[in-house]
């Protein structure tokens, strides 16, 4: 059994979008609807089914040819950067699933959207706590604290994120990734250790997170974490390598 919440929802399910939904391409709005439906393509979070009448003349351009997926076959479009599949029947009848690369931004309601949507039966909690953690690799101490905020957020590991001064740069190199998270937003520095990232940083989190703001974590498959004195196993994510 994990030692954290796995996902719950199948791969084939479907609901409802509350939410207005919106996207852009060359700074023009292209996509705009309240009738979007998520479909989970695979477990961990869904897509956006949107319909085809609420997309803006012009974006789609019919290549000629089709695709199968799980749930139907679309007729594969180009658009923009990418491409979008169009659905004439089953589940997603009348509506068409973008690249996320395809389009330039989205947005649920007024607040940009990164990478994927938002999976509405996942949490992300920032929560503080004065839990003793500490951070090495090799052997060599890359933080500690008593007074991290751990992110819990359902199918990944807790992130223990640590204030500046209780990370110790000397033993991190700064490096030029940069990565975005739909719960998140996007980082704004990386630190390594032996060319592999192990670290990064978010100056200006979304709102639900703006307790991690300018805090350092760390990916816990790449370092060895002691909680209260206790070390922890390595969890096996997508990011493990």
């Amino acid at each position: 059994m994990s030692a954290y919440p796995e996902p719950l929802v199948p791969a084939g399910s479907t609901a409802p979008v509350p939410r207005r939904i919106r996207a852009t391409l060359g700074n023009r709005v292209v996509l705009d609807t309240t009738d979007a439906i998520y479909l989970w393509e695979f477990p961990p979070y869904p897509q956006y089914y949107v319909p085809v009448a609420d997309v803006a003349d012009g974006v789609l351009t019919d290549t000629g040819e089709t695709k199968a997926f799980e749930h139907g076959v679309a007729r594969v479009h180009t658009a923009g950067s990418g491409k979008g599949w169009v659905y004439d029947d089953g589940v997603a009848k009348d509506r068409v699933r973008f690249q996320w690369e395809a389009l330039d931004r989205w947005f649920e309601e007024d607040e940009e959207v990164f990478v994927h949507p938002r999976n509405p039966y996942a949490r992300c909690d920032a929560i503080r706590s004065g839990r003793h953690v500490k951070v090495e690799v090799n052997g060599k101490v890359l933080a500690a604290s008593r007074s991290a905020v751990i992110v819990f957020e359902t199918g990944l590991p807790p992130r223990y994120y640590f204030p500046w001064p209780e990370v110790n740069f000397d033993n991190l190199t700064p490096s030029d990734s940069r990565t975005a998270c739909p719960y998140k937003g996007r980082t704004t520095a990386y630190w390594s250790v032996g060319g592999r990232d192990v670290a990064w940083s978010y100056d200006f989190p979304t709102a639900a997170l703006l307790p991690v703001a300018g805090l350092v974590a760390f990916f816990d498959e790449r370092v060895d974490i002691t909680l209260d004195g206790v070390p922890q196993e390595r969890p096996v994510t997508p990011f493990s390598d």
